[in-house]
């Protein structure tokens, strides 16, 4: 019988990072404008090969911006009814880091501002002990 992966599973798979600006972006921005708002805002460089997703002022259009490999993509989402449920970001912080399955859930109309981790038991490695 095989399994299903589980979140954490693909999660772990997740080799790119995906970062969320916390402030609302003009949707006018193109590739440059988003690029210098990865730099200036979030502190992260655009060509490191990470997800940047920003949200309009109204929460109903998404735009992520990706360097791959020799140029920027840029995907945009918009819906016709309703706002994408964002997660909230610490007070100040220009970014927060969204794991892969947050942002399906988001792209999939799901709340991940009310969803919650419980703890779970992670076992430390030989190497990770100090």
């Amino acid at each position: 019988m095989i399994g299903l992966p589980s979140l954490r599973a693909l999660d772990r798979a997740q080799a790119t990072r995906i970062w969320l600006a916390t402030e609302a972006t003009d949707m006018r921005c193109g590739f440059d404008r988003l690029a210098e708002r990865v730099r200036a805002v979030m502190g992260q460089d655009p060509l490191s090969g990470q997800l940047f997703v920003f949200r309009s002022r109204r929460g109903d259009r998404l735009k992520i911006l990706l360097w791959d490999r020799d140029g920027f993509l840029l995907c945009y989402k918009r819906l016709e009814t309703g706002v994408f449920k964002l997660p909230r970001g610490k007070a100040g912080a220009g970014s927060v880091e969204l794991r892969a399955s947050e942002l399906a859930m988001v792209l999939d109309g799901i709340d991940v501002s009310q969803l919650r981790r419980v703890p779970r038991y992670t076992r430390i490695s030989e190497e990770n002990k100090d």
